[in-house]
């Protein structure tokens, strides 16, 4: 397909972005020098050249350190990606890509892990096809700083300081229940109560409880007579017509037979952050697994977006 590019208005070059990108990073023009091997001075002009060249200030000075700017943070994902795309671009160019080895372990839900993993799979297996991916399906977290894992998909950000995280999307997750569940006990609506119907938990019954509690829909653990610790359980069990669960919308979506219920309830929001260790960060394979990982979840939610 042809896409037509507006090129007088592509103004900046790559060095330009690369060194916004840099000290956005790293924090300090100083420390960006650093990591890209330029001077100071040379990384200030760049970061200058490419705020006239946009029209747009990117840094605030506040004390002794730098601070986006609005402009500076809603640009800074658009440079991630043209970073990403570039190292791709290198990758394939010189046929590194098809070079790199060794095991990269992925830890996600057991949900990620089977309904929304493989097609990402897929393009790793043709980008690099000498890389053994071990996908450890946990709900549990596994510790990255024990190397239990070297890339973990997970729902709240990790807290340490020797871990880069990446917000990459936000899925939202509804109520979902079979169409046989349905024409046995009825649809569901907040206005006509819900003590009549049976809804399956994720794991332990009080945490299910103290999640959805804050809803003000007085259930009970009369409403949760089945539950499992794996989400793909869940699932099929509700898949099965033994009750109502919650699911992220674009795993629903892959599933016809499964139908969306209490819709006037607001849907959960419930973030994806991509994570690995700051010294992994630097490997070759874990990089490229990591980089295409954050292109794939990323323009996943983009898609869900347009529909």
């Amino acid at each position: 397909m042809h896409i037509c590019m507006n090129w007088p208005s592509i103004s900046f070059d790559w060095n330009q972005a690369r060194a916004f990108l840099a000290t956005a990073e790293e924090g300090s023009l100083s420390a960006a020098a650093r990591a890209l091997g330029l001077t100071q001075p040379t990384l200030g002009r760049q970061v200058a050249a490419l705020e006239s060249a946009l029209d747009v200030m990117l840094f605030e000075r506040v004390g002794r350190s730098l601070k986006l700017t609005q402009s500076g943070v809603e640009l800074l994902e658009h440079v991630r990606a043209m970073a990403e795309a570039a190292s791709r671009i290198s990758l394939t160019a010189s046929g590194q890509s098809q070079t790199i080895e060794g095991k990269v372990r992925i830890t996600a839900s057991d949900v990620m892990s089977a309904y929304t993993l493989p097609p990402a799979l897929k393009q790793l297996r043709a980008l690099a096809p000498l890389l053994e991916i071990d996908v450890i399906a946990a709900n549990d977290i596994r510790d990255l700083l024990r190397r239990e894992a070297d890339i973990a998909i997970r729902h709240v950000r990790p807290e340490q300081p020797d871990l880069i995280a990446r917000l990459v999307r936000e899925d939202k997750a509804h109520f979902y229940a079979a169409q046989s569940y349905l024409d046995e006990r009825g649809m569901p609506t907040v206005e006509g109560g819900l003590s009549d119907h049976y809804f399956i938990s994720f794991g332990d019954n009080d945490r299910m409880l103290g999640f959805l509690d804050p809803l003000g829909l007085g259930f009970t653990t009369d409403n949760f007579r089945l539950g499992s610790e794996s989400g793909v359980v869940a699932w099929e069990m509700a898949r099965s017509g033994l009750g109502i669960v919650i699911m992220v919308e674009e795993v629903a979506a892959q599933f016809p037979g499964m139908e969306r219920v209490l819709g006037e309830i607001e849907p959960f929001v419930i973030p994806v952050w991509l994570t690995t260790h700051r010294e992994l960060h630097t490997s070759r394979r874990i990089r490229l697994v990591f980089d295409l990982l954050a292109d794939f979840l990323s323009k996943k939610t983009l898609a869900a977006g347009k529909s």
